[in-house]
């Protein structure tokens, strides 16, 4: 045999890797999954029903692609080492929230999440095997990068006022489309307008667009091909003004934590390029944020086509100047860049002082933008909001707040938790002041109290052991191999260090990437034997094949179940608007309801329509169905404050005040800070006790009016507690006494021979003006309590008397009450 040439072996012919139709039929699956999810509002959890639907349709989508996987793995699936172990550990997952069920708070919010957190499963699962193929990892990288600069194009279109452009395309495949514009792709707050494309939320379309930034830099560095380099270089500018134009204080702070994490991963020459291509392509956003930040406000407000043009022009100018430095620095500085910093890199500990003097360099740019003149080269949105960064602002104190609030839940339930949705259904029992905020804004925290210390653990310990194993393999592989899956770490790396500040996974697509994520980080991982729990192949296969098909089909019934409940509320809700038929309103709340049976907006709607009827024609049939219906609900929803108002409201129609007011005081521990709960108590304490005190019932008025003081002074406690937040720190919803409340304290005080406790409930309604009957009222119960002390006010009584002549008799004959 003759040798080769040069003495080189020849190479061995590649192996031909042959694919089923499965293979790429699944893959296919992914991609289109990929590519409808994000423009569903992003699948947002928001606890309406308007959210609900997608979520069950991607549960839907997501049990296909695992029926897919199965056919696609089943022969090759066995439980040989650690990845496959980690497809049977990603089940305790929707399993703990399943187990939370038994405490859970809000039944119909806890199964949403088991849903959810059914598809996170499922998605890694397939993740973990599709990523190892080569082939498969590239088509899904290329579809995440590709739908991500979608969504910044899409977000851009609204900025420049073509919503109905790109509402056009959207309306075919998402449902968040309505009279032809995606909706809310630019917010409005008290900060203005705000970028957040699909989101409809700038927070987490910073961390979205965080994460892409990263990934497009990681892109540039792996191209081979010269218009991969340029053009990820061409999206650095879109994605830099995007998320200058989210206003998002905790994007910016957290950019440059995730930034100097990700380049410990990397070599010298690498970190080098990373921070070139940042800083060339942040320098340029920041020289053309004020043109765009203007044009887009303008825009908005009223819209002109050259205006938009214009905008376009600019920011497309730019990109292309980028995109060209770009693919000249990949092309011809990175490999003199490597070849200088070779024997560098080869040295232990090269990889760390990059990213130490990075951190200087940064916080020293932060300084400059923040503390000198230099921000006034940015738009004045985003510099208000970057002069604002501290610790004392009202967002931070804030957080703070609610993640103390969130360990006062966990104390209550510190084992399995309270159950999917349970911050959504329970901070108002536990809030320090009277916020509104449904999601806990930080992810781990709320999962901590969604499935107690026992869920968290596992879940901790499963990305945990993602992490550590990735990272350990990383470490000793080659480069090609450290590429192949690093696109996966900035994403998991960059949405869960955002999500600490932030509730991005409340949106299930960013679940979703995080999972993804995961499963190519765990096909990439260290991997080894493990002879100890070694099983069978076939038995393999045959167990865990099962076991994931079944739960994937009572995930598949269940969800298309729960989209028949969300249309027929769905119809409900249209048909009220357009009939006033009984029958034709009941008829979808009676299909919701038998699916779903404390749906809390086909509950009360229905509730609503038995009353109504009720009204009409006196029926008690109605009535008892109406109440009947509510209290049946409430074993599910303890928690929601509509049901229970409903119910209150159901007792007065019927004249039961005492079943109303029980209803108000077992539930008044619930809603510590909401005032109307508190004035209903006082005001309907005060009529109940003054009924019983016209029929001789001493003891049972003295009960009501014990019962209504306390809650009065409990209010008391929760104004002299506000005084006391942060100056920084917002106290939220009003929370303070009112003339009535204040009135009917003091006479509740009096008629329990309880003067001084009367006069100073009364004092803090005497204010010096008189001019209202009210607060003349106050002032002569005040007196009376006064004198009832042998004590006197002459000023007040003197003033009184200019406005009421009689206020010396009045006030004789309160004194001379007996109780």
């Amino acid at each position: 045999m003759s040798k080769p040439v040069y003495g080189r072996k020849t190479a061995k012919p590649k192996k031909n890797v042959t694919r089923s139709a499965f293979f790429g039929v699944l893959i296919a699956g992914v991609i289109l999954f990929l590519c409808w999810t994000p423009f569903q509002t992003a699948l947002f959890n928001g606890q309406m029903l308007e959210f609900e639907k997608p979520i069950f349709w991607a549960a839907i989508l997501a049990s296909f692609l695992l029926f897919l996987w199965i056919a696609q793995y089943y022969k090759n699936f066995q439980l040989n080492d650690q990845r496959d172990w980690l497809a049977v550990g990603v089940i305790l997952l929707p399993l703990t929230y399943i187990l939370s069920l038994i405490s859970a708070a809000s039944h119909v919010l806890a199964m949403n999440m088991v849903i959810i957190n059914s598809i996170y499963a499922m998605i890694f699962v397939i993740g973990l095997f599709t990523l190892r193929d080569k082939l498969g990892n590239r088509y899904i990288q290329t579809t995440i990068m590709t739908v991500a600069y979608l969504i910044v194009g899409f977000g851009l279109l609204h900025w420049f006022g073509q919503g109905k452009s790109a509402g056009a395309i959207a309306k075919w495949f998402s449902n968040t489309v309505q009279n032809g514009t995606y909706a809310h792709a630019v917010m409005t707050d008290s900060n203005g307008l705000r970028l957040t494309s699909v989101f409809q939320y700038a927070n987490t379309y910073a961390a979205f667009l965080m994460a892409f930034l990263f990934a497009a830099v990681f892109c540039i560095t792996v191209s081979r091909k010269w218009y991969g380099q340029a053009f990820h270089s061409f999206m650095l500018v879109p994605i830099i003004v995007s998320l200058l134009l989210t206003l998002s204080r905790g994007g910016l702070v957290m950019l440059p934590v995730v930034f100097v994490l990700l380049l410990l991963f990397l070599k010298p020459a690498q970190q080098l390029l990373w921070i070139l291509y940042c800083g060339i392509a942040g320098i340029s956003s920041l020289l053309i944020s004020k043109s765009v930040t203007d044009l887009g406000l303008q825009l908005n407000e009223t819209f002109s086509g050259g205006g938009a043009l214009k905008g376009w022009g600019i920011l497309i100018g730019t990109s292309v100047v980028v995109g060209l430095l770009g693919w000249a620095i990949q092309s011809f500085v990175a490999p003199k860049l490597e070849s200088i910093l070779g024997n560098w890199s080869s040295k232990k500990g090269s990889s760390l002082w990059i990213p130490i003097g990075s951190t200087f360099i940064g916080g020293l740019l932060i300084f400059l933008f923040i503390g000198t003149d230099l921000k006034n080269i940015l738009p004045q949105t985003i510099s208000i909001r970057l002069e604002n960064i501290n610790f004392n602002q009202h967002s931070v104190l804030e957080r703070f707040t609610f993640y103390k609030d969130a360990m006062k839940v966990l104390s209550d339930y510190p084992i399995i938790g309270a159950g999917g949705g349970a911050w959504a259904s329970l901070y108002e029992q536990y809030q320090n002041n009277p916020y509104t905020s449904r999601q806990a804004h930080n992810f781990f925290l709320q999962y901590l109290v969604e499935v107690g210390i026992l869920g968290f653990l596992i879940f901790m310990a499963f990305i945990l052991y993602i992490f550590y194993k990735y990272i350990r393999g990383y470490v000793k592989s080659n480069k090609k191999e450290r590429d192949s899956h690093f696109l996966y770490l900035i994403i998991v790396l960059s949405i869960l260090i955002h999500s600490i500040l932030d509730f991005n996974m409340s949106y299930v697509f960013m679940g979703i990437l995080v999972f993804l994520g995961l499963g190519g980080m765990a096909a990439a991982m260290e991997h080894r034997p493990v002879s100890k729990w070694n099983v069978k192949d076939s038995t393999a296969r045959t167990a865990y094949s099962v076991v994931v098909g079944l739960g994937a089909v009572l995930v598949l019934i269940t969800s298309f179940r729960y989209v028949q409940a969300a249309d027929a509320a769905t119809e409900a809700r249209r048909v009220i608007q357009v009939s006033t038929s009984y029958e034709e309103i009941k008829a979808p709340l009676d299909k919701d309801l038998s699916i779903r049976s404390s749906h809390p907006d086909s509950v009360l709607l229905l509730s609503s329509l038995y009353q109504t009827v009720y009204q009409q024609n006196q029926d008690e049939g109605f009535y008892n169905a109406s109440v009947d219906l509510l209290k049946k609900a409430l074993k599910d929803e303890p928690y929601n404050k509509l049901m229970l108002r409903s119910l209150i409201n159901l007792y007065g129609i019927k004249q039961k005040p005492e079943q109303a007011y029980d209803v108000l005081i077992q539930n008044a521990y619930k809603f510590n800070w909401d005032i109307e709960w508190h004035k209903d108590i006082i005001l309907r304490g005060y009529e109940l006790g003054m009924k019983a005190l016209g029929t001789g019932d001493i003891t049972k008025k003295d009960e009501y009016f014990l019962i209504a003081t306390n809650a009065f002074a409990k209010v008391q406690e929760g104004i002299q507690h506000l005084k006391t937040l942060p100056e920084g720190q917002l106290q939220g919803n009003p929370f303070e006494n009112t003339p009535d409340m204040i009135l009917h304290a003091g006479k509740m005080h009096y008629m329990m021979n309880q003067p001084e406790q009367a006069a100073n409930a009364l004092r803090i309604g005497i204010n010096g003006d008189l001019s209202q009957s009210s607060t003349q009222e106050i002032a002569r119960w005040y007196l009376a309590s006064l004198q009832k002390q042998g004590q006197s006010d002459e000023a007040l009584l003197e003033k009184l008397k200019k406005v009421d002549p009689n206020a010396q008799q009045d006030i004789k004959q309160l004194t001379d009450l007996q109780f």
